[in-house]
């Protein structure tokens, strides 16, 4: 699968997007917006990147407006929030086959631009 969950809005999720090149590479774009993520592609997501917190953002607005940075949150939790608020998924994610990129630090960016690299 080559997949990639974004916000179409989102600044950082166009530079990268145009920095890889993913849609020319074949890539599937979902803007989680206006296509929400289902409960089958969370869970997918979640079973190669490890957990729902891996996937979880701490830099959404929400997240001190819910006060959540003073809860512990279980995965049951994070998987909630994700499902019921776009902006707790961090992104972009990217799926290329078995790996799974998650956000926007540099040291991600990186490793997903040398795995496309080395697919050509």
């Amino acid at each position: 699968m080559k997949k990639v969950y974004h916000l179409g809005n989102c600044t950082t999720c166009q530079a990268i997007l145009s920095e890889t090149g993913l849609a020319q590479k074949g890539f599937t774009l979902q803007d989680i917006k206006t296509d929400p993520i289902t409960p089958a592609q969370l869970d997918e997501m979640k079973g190669l990147a490890g957990s729902y917190e891996a996937l979880f953002s701490r830099r959404a607005l929400k997240y001190k407006a819910l006060g959540l940075k003073d809860k512990a949150l279980s995965e049951k939790d994070y998987r909630k929030y994700i499902l019921e608020e776009y902006t707790f998924l961090k992104r972009p994610v990217v799926i290329s086959g078995k790996q799974i990129f998650v956000g926007s630090e540099k040291k991600t960016v990186g490793e997903l631009k040398e795995k496309i690299e080395n697919s050509k």
